[in-house]
C-alpha cells in the first residue's frame, strides 16, 4: 500500500482541518469573497420551512438547518443514528426522506407522494456520452430545454416547463461527506448504510448517479462529482482560477408547461470556458460538474404566456463532435454531432461558474 510522505500527510490533514473549521457559508465567503451566492445554493443550505436535518451516529454529527432557528446551521456531535429529512415535515408529504442508523440501524428512502407512479430513473441529459431511450425522448421534461443557438434571440418563443427537482436534498458537511462511500464497488455497503433494498427504485437511482459520476469524460471535458459545497468550490476554482460569477436559473413561480418568449436583454456571461454543475438525484446533495473549453453561457430573460417572468441560464456547446450520436439533443433537434452549436436551458437547481 502506498504511504503518503510526512509532508503530504500533513498537508492532507491541514486541508481536512481547514474545511472542518468553517461552515459551508464561511468557506464560501473565505474562498469566494467577491462572488454572490446564488439562490439555489442558499436554498439547499437553508430550505426555509422545509426543515432539514442530518444526524450521523456512532460518535457522528447532527446538522439541522431550518428557517428562523438561532444560528442558522447547527452542527452537534453525539450518539445516535443518521437521519436526513428534507421534506415539509408532514407524513407522506412531497420531497425526499432518508434516515440512516438509529434504532435498528437502517435507512429508509422515500421519494414523492405515496401512491403516485414511480419516477423513471433516466440518465441525465446533461451527460453527453449517453444515448437517450425512447421513453426518455417522450417522457423526460428536460427534452424541451434543448434548442439551437441561432434560435436564441428576442421575440423567439419556446414551450418550456421549469420544474424544480422533486427530490430535495441538502449538502452534507465536507468532513462527513468524506466518510461516506461513493463508488460502484461499495454499492452493497452504501445500500446497507442507507437500508435501501437492492433493485428498488431508490437503489437504482443512487446506483445510476454513481455510475454517471464514474463514466470517463468525453474528449475536451474535465468532470468531477461534488458531494459537498466545499468540494464543488474547490473543483471550480482549481479549473477556473478566480470565480467571477456563480449563476442559476430563477423563475418567479412554479408554472405548468407553457410558451415563453425571449425578451430583450440576452447577456453573454462566459466566453469559451466555464464549469457547469448539475444536481443529481441522491440521498444528499451531489453535483455532477464538468468544465469544457467549448462552452458559451448566457442569461436569457423570458416571459411566460401566463405572465410569469424568468431569468434563465443557457449553456451553448460549440463542439458536440465527441457526444454520443444518439444523445437526446440530436434526436430532438434532428442535427448531427459536431455540426451546429447546441444549447440548453438549465433547471433551477443547476449552477454555471464563470471566471473573472
Amino acid at each position: 500500500m502506498k504511504v503518503l510522505s510526512p509532508v503530504l500527510a500533513f498537508l492532507a490533514l491541514a486541508a481536512v482541518a481547514s474545511h472542518a473549521a468553517l461552515t459551508p457559508e464561511q468557506y464560501w465567503n473565505n474562498k469566494l469573497p467577491d462572488t454572490p451566492m446564488p439562490k439555489v445554493v442558499q436554498e439547499i443550505l437553508h430550505p426555509g420551512e422545509k426543515s432539514t436535518s442530518v444526524n450521523v451516529g456512532g460518535g457522528g454529527v447532527n446538522v439541522n438547518t431550518g428557517k428562523g432557528k438561532p444560528g442558522g446551521t447547527a452542527v452537534n456531535v453525539g450518539k445516535g443514528g443518521v437521519h436526513v429529512n428534507t421534506g415539509k415535515g408532514k407524513p407522506g408529504g412531497g420531497g425526499s426522506h432518508v434516515s440512516v442508523g438509529g434504532k435498528g440501524g437502517g435507512v429508509s428512502v422515500n421519494t414523492g407522494h405515496k401512491g403516485k407512479p414511480p419516477v423513471n430513473v433516466h440518465v441525465s441529459p446533461f451527460i453527453y456520452n449517453y444515448a437517450a431511450t425512447e421513453t426518455q425522448i417522450h417522457d423526460d421534461p428536460n427534452v424541451a430545454l434543448f434548442f439551437l443557438e441561432k434560435d436564441m434571440h428576442p421575440g423567439a418563443t419556446m414551450t418550456l416547463h421549469f420544474n424544480q427537482n422533486t427530490q430535495k436534498s441538502t449538502f452534507l458537511p465536507y468532513q462527513i461527506s468524506q466518510t461516506i462511500p461513493f463508488s460502484s464497488d461499495k454499492l452493497p455497503e452504501i445500500f446497507t448504510k442507507f437500508s435501501v433494498k437492492s433493485g428498488s427504485e431508490e437503489a437504482e437511482t443512487m446506483k445510476n448517479t454513481i455510475k454517471e459520476c464514474e463514466k470517463p469524460s468525453i474528449l475536451g471535458e474535465e468532470k468531477y462529482c461534488a458531494t459537498s459545497l466545499e468540494s464543488m468550490i474547490d473543483f471550480t476554482t482549481s479549473k477556473l482560477g478566480k470565480i467571477g460569477q456563480a449563476v442559476s436559473t430563477e423563475v418567479e413561480k412554479q408554472t405548468p408547461k407553457q410558451k415563453f418568449k425571449i425578451s430583450a436583454g440576452v447577456e453573454r456571461i462566459a466566453g469559451d470556458k466555464a464549469v457547469v454543475c448539475h444536481k443529481q438525484n441522491y440521498a444528499y446533495a451531489v453535483f455532477y460538474c464538468h468544465k469544457s473549453e467549448t462552452t458559451r453561457a448566457y442569461t436569457v430573460p423570458l416571459n411566460g404566456a401566463d405572465g410569469t417572468k424568468a431569468k434563465a441560464v443557457a449553456v451553448c456547446h460549440t463542439d458536440t463532435s465527441a457526444w454520443n450520436p444518439k444523445h437526446l439533443a440530436f434526436q430532438v433537434l434532428k442535427v448531427e454531432p459536431g455540426t451546429v452549436p447546441i444549447c440548453h436551458f438549465l433547471p433551477q437547481d443547476h449552477i454555471v461558474w464563470v471566471p473573472k
